[in-house]
């Protein structure tokens, strides 16, 4: 390797390079590339550059956009920023990214790889703006040294579609987990001296992630136990389709039902105070929030789909609920409340052990920089 070739990472925003793939950005470095994060300015592109140690390119895109004129604009600004850089290599998160920038790298002759960390809303509503998304997806990827994909069952899903052809694929486990950071903490205690049982949704907030039916949900339960707490933690104005408006938020919170925290930079204090994670997302990668949580020893109820389903061993580490089903996620919290504390503590210890045995970030990071090496490499030891 010449000294200092640069490596690009894409992404529809700087707050996601940050948080989930710090390790990846820590072990490029360290290996002595240069490493620049191409994705909006946010508040924590800053931090990229002040705590990380990388550069930091604004890069024109917004998340729920579909005028032609805008996003080939994006398209065009994020073509000319890799023709500048000349990139040994390129690593592409997220949607929009994956297609814009897989593209751009496909017609400048530029090795990259895409990362599908879940499907986004192009595949859970069947309209022809989507349709042709999603075939826009399918040439951007075919052109990519490899696809890693966070569950099998969106690889199948891509595989089934014509959208991979004969890139070659790997599924990892999610973005990976730093144990060390995330740590094992012991379940809050309950009772007369103790804390109300705790849940805790963090998620952008966002229709198809299942805030609504969580609110739903929340409501249910309370009026059978209403001490029972219910935090919320996540930015609401994200630029998504199914995004969630400050009002409906305020509304919730003028109710009292649950209490929404706003965006936090560090959810660990948070999941320490919580029993349980709930997620009941539509669709999922592999969800980070149950994963982080996990880590620390925190059972969880998702959604019974892809992504979801994989991040819990269903009855030993976490249960399951219906889809868009506010009646099952009720049932399932309450079952959980009434759930003797030993049990509760044997699956917070199980979801711990399984993220040490089957999630940790090692397993990504050595399978990005194998990627960085020729197309026969990407694949975890």
């Amino acid at each position: 390797m010449q000294d200092k070739d640069v490596v690009v990472l894409v992404a529809n925003t700087s707050w996601y390079l940050y948080n989930f793939r710090r390790g990846t950005i820590t072990a490029l470095r360290e290996a002595g590339y240069r490493v620049v994060a191409l994705a909006p300015r946010d508040d924590y592109s800053e931090q990229l550059v002040s705590e990380l140690g990388i550069e930091h390119m604004a890069l024109p895109m917004e998340g729920k956009s579909t005028r032609l004129v805008g996003e080939g604009r994006s398209l065009l600004a994020l073509a000319n920023t890799l023709r500048r850089l000349k990139p040994t290599f390129v690593f592409n998160f997220t949607v929009k990214a994956n297609i814009y920038s897989g593209l751009a790298c496909r017609v400048l002759g530029i090795p990259y790889a895409n990362n599908v960390s879940g499907l986004g809303t192009a595949f859970l509503h069947d309209i022809w703006l989507f349709r042709r998304v999603r075939s826009l997806y399918g040439v951007a990827n075919r052109g990519a040294r490899r696809v890693f994909f966070q569950n099998q069952e969106d690889h199948d899903l891509f595989q089934s579609h014509g959208l991979l052809n004969h890139t070659p694929t790997t599924v990892l486990p999610g973005s990976g987990m730093d144990t060390t950071r995330f740590a094992f903490t012991p379940l809050p205690e309950t009772g007369v001296a103790g804390a109300p049982f705790t849940f805790v949704m963090i998620a952008r907030l966002l229709g198809d992630k299942g805030v609504r039916e969580y609110v739903q949900a929340a409501e249910q339960v309370r009026a059978r136990y209403p001490e029972t707490r219910f935090m919320l933690i996540g930015p609401h104005g994200a630029s998504n389709r199914t995004a969630i408006t400050e009002a409906e938020v305020q509304q919730w919170q003028a109710v009292g039902v649950i209490d929404y925290l706003g965006e936090q930079a560090d959810v660990r204090p948070f999941i320490e105070q919580a029993h349980m994670l709930v997620l009941p997302s539509y669709r999922e990668g592999m969800p980070r929030t149950v994963l982080e949580a996990a880590a620390m020893g925190r059972p969880a109820i998702v959604s019974d789909v892809p992504g979801c389903r994989h991040a819990i061993e269903p009855g030993v580490t976490g249960w399951l609920c219906k889809v868009k089903s506010a009646d099952s996620l009720a049932e399932q919290m309450t079952a959980c409340i009434v759930m003797p504390t030993e049990q509760l503590q044997q699956a917070g210890t199980a979801a711990r052990q399984r993220i040490e045995d089957e999630f940790d970030e090692r397993i990504v990071i050595e399978a990005a920089m194998a990627c960085l090496q020729g197309p026969d490499k990407g694949e975890p030891h």
